[in-house]
């Protein structure tokens, strides 16, 4: 595949002769045969992505349902997801990176249709949540998940679930007066389920 290094505004303006000149990375060239079949394809829709993303949440959905499912609890109706991500660069607390992690994904979000009556037949109290974390496998037995439960100002937290994931990577810096047992930055993913 060949990588051209100037703007083409219109791809069918363009033709085999054009396309062929432009730069190569490696040993990919774009062959003329290749560029014609591009050439003569109709235009993609807009929206055919967004189909694809559809799709996508309808199978979370179905994820979130499942896991609820399987509790006392009854199924979620899924509204949003919220994500975020939480460092602690010094002391190595896995639960503070955890908490941090929430507090992103919720920080920028308000959810009016809740108080303000917006769902027929849903009230404030209904909101439910599901909380999925990332955490370095290594880290998760010195989680506390009550710790993290208390970022959330509001809503009944149906399940805390720690999957395999985040990271722990150098912070550059070893400061022994903040805390530090060594240098190490511990990174957790959050992804706050938001529903009825």
């Amino acid at each position: 595949m060949s990588i051209c290094f100037r703007w083409v505004s219109n791809l069918s303006s363009c033709t085999t002769e054009t396309l062929s000149t432009c730069k190569t990375y490696g040993s990919l060239p774009l062959k003329p045969p290749l560029v014609s079949s591009i050439l003569h394809l109709p235009p993609r829709p807009r929206f055919q992505l967004l189909i694809r993303a559809t799709a996508a949440m309808e199978t979370d959905q179905s994820a979130v349902t499942s896991t609820t499912a399987n509790s006392t609890n009854p199924p979620m109706k899924l509204l949003f997801v919220e994500m975020g991500v939480g460092y602690d660069q010094h002391g190595q607390d896995i639960t503070s990176a955890a908490m941090r992690a929430c507090r992103d994904a919720i920080s920028s979000n308000s959810i009016p249709a809740f108080r303000r009556g917006s769902i027929p037949g849903v009230s404030f109290e209904q909101m439910k949540l599901l909380i999925k974390l990332g955490v370095p496998h290594s880290l998760q037995h010195s989680l506390d998940i009550e710790r993290v439960k208390s970022v959330f100002p509001y809503g009944k937290i149906l399940n805390v679930e720690v999957v395999d994931g985040g990271l722990v990577c150098s912070s550059g810096v070893y400061v022994e007066e903040m805390g530090d047992k060594n240098d190490d930055c511990y990174i957790v993913n959050a992804a706050v389920y938001v529903g009825y």
